[in-house]
């Protein structure tokens, strides 16, 4: 049976930071799990060091994902910066060298609801985006089995503004590994619009643009995510993308008590003007499932991610992130 997405084919499955529900995120352990599990392509965001180094990173704020506020040799390096319009205090990559980054340690983003990942604190770098497609190419020549990889660009105007692109080292390290065509298992995605315009005149890989139910992107005052979603936004961003990355809620909402509505009718609009549609993030835990999916009422608990997916499935999106890509992979099968 031919699947609801706009290719006809099933719906792709991306490792949200690599199986990051089970390994400490944006870990080589992380990416090289989410590769056995049968993920389709894995998700590293992008920051880059103070010496021009693209590495993997939630956020160039590093407190809570390494043990940096540990280490008293770099106390005198915590700071406040302003990006993207907020204030935020802590450890950033951008005053720290590859190398020195090299000797902090990735701990559990999340503790108080994956402890059993906490087992894992310590253990693992923080890896460049080179490390990754390493890896990636050394799973393809043993398995022969090519995997995609779905970078994000992590607040590029404001790295740009430091003098720290992330255009140049990310398409040349694309290039160097094989991925520059549309037709590579490859997107590059972001929040931004400008950076993605510009890519679009640089590159023929993928790309889409992120959106979110509240805000908007923070490289262009007074323009909201929801505008950039009706018919008009949309072939807007089909000009210079191919696809878009929304929050869950923006393809099916929730009711008053936290249950799964119908779809939105994003997925169709979406399709009508060309792009694909990836919602972001599946996550197996009840905290993040809606009332109808959760398996009791501790948060920490796993329910019925499957079900969620299969929801999300039925409504024709393209592809989805997910923490847990096991349960994914399966439930999209």
């Amino acid at each position: 049976m031919k699947a609801a997405t706009l290719s006809g084919e099933p719906p792709i499955v991306i490792a949200h930071r690599g199986a990051s529900g089970e390994r400490p995120e944006h870990t080589l352990a992380a990416y090289q799990l989410a590769i056995e599990q049968g993920a389709d392509f894995i998700e590293p965001d992008l920051v880059l060091t103070k010496d021009g180094v693209l590495v993997a990173r939630h956020e160039n704020e590093i407190s809570g994902t390494t043990d940096v506020a540990d280490r008293p040799e770099f106390a005198d390096r915590k700071a406040t910066r302003l990006i993207d319009g907020q204030e935020y205090s802590g450890w950033f990559t951008e005053d720290f060298t590859l190398a020195e980054l090299k000797t902090l340690r990735a701990r559990e983003r999340l503790p108080d609801l994956r402890a059993g990942n906490m087992q894992y604190d310590g253990r693992f770098e923080i890896p460049t985006f080179e490390e990754v497609l390493q890896l990636i190419e050394t799973h393809a020549v043993e398995s022969g089995r090519r995997i995609g990889v779905y970078p994000e660009t992590k607040h590029p105007g404001y790295f740009k503004a430091l003098g720290l692109g992330h255009d140049e080292p990310l398409l040349k390290l694309l290039t160097q590994y094989g991925y520059d065509d549309k037709d590579d298992p490859v997107f590059i995605q972001s929040f931004e619009v400008g950076n993605l315009q510009a890519l679009a005149k640089q590159t023929d890989v993928r790309l889409v643009q992120l959106v979110a139910s509240e805000g908007g992107p923070p490289d262009i005052a007074g323009r909201t995510y929801a505008s950039m979603v009706t018919v008009a936004g949309l072939q807007a961003i089909a000009a210079y993308a191919d696809g878009i990355g929304p929050s869950k809620d923006m393809v099916i909402g929730r009711n008053a008590i936290g249950q799964l509505g119908a779809p939105t009718g994003l997925v169709e609009a979406a399709h009508k003007a060309g792009l694909v549609v990836h919602p972001w993030t599946f996550r197996r835990e009840n905290y993040f499932l809606p009332t109808d999916f959760k398996s009791g009422v501790d948060p920490r608990e796993p329910g019925d991610l499957a079900g969620e997916i299969r929801a999300y499935i039925a409504a024709g999106v393209d592809g989805l992130f997910s923490d847990n890509p096991a349960q994914a992979v399966s439930a999209a099968e």
